[in-house]
């Protein structure tokens, strides 16, 4: 079982910039693949960004592609997203996720989640 915490959540202008990231507990976070996700209110959560155990294979909804940089440090057991150039669109409540195994990037079937943090971008 893995706990996972995230952080680095805030009120940011558009076109700024914030890192998240989320600290999970346990000595198996390397066989965890990784994933952030975002709900906004109103919506249904989405998939933001996946990333594999190895660090090798990473993807990214549409929306986010070219702003948003997901990565991850196995030794620290921690996996960051990077957000760049931030819109008000952008602006929820962002999770991140871990799945047990397997060797790619995963856009769904996770099994722990975080309790979130808030992402605001004012116009």
């Amino acid at each position: 079982q893995v706990q996972l915490v995230e952080s680095g959540g805030g009120l940011v202008q558009a076109g700024g910039s914030l890192r998240l990231s989320c600290a999970a507990s346990g000595r198996t976070f390397s066989r965890y693949a990784m994933g952030w996700f975002r709900q906004a209110p109103g919506k249904e959560r989405e998939f933001v960004a996946g990333i594999s155990r190895s660090v090798v294979s990473t993807s990214y909804v549409d929306s986010v592609k070219g702003r948003f940089t997901i990565s991850r440090d196995n030794a620290k057991n921690t996996v960051y997203l990077q957000m760049n150039s931030l819109k008000p669109e952008d602006t929820a409540v962002y999770y991140c996720a871990a799945r047990w195994g397997g060797s790619d990037y995963y856009t769904g079937g996770y099994d722990y989640w975080g309790q979130g943090t808030q992402v605001t971008v004012s116009s």
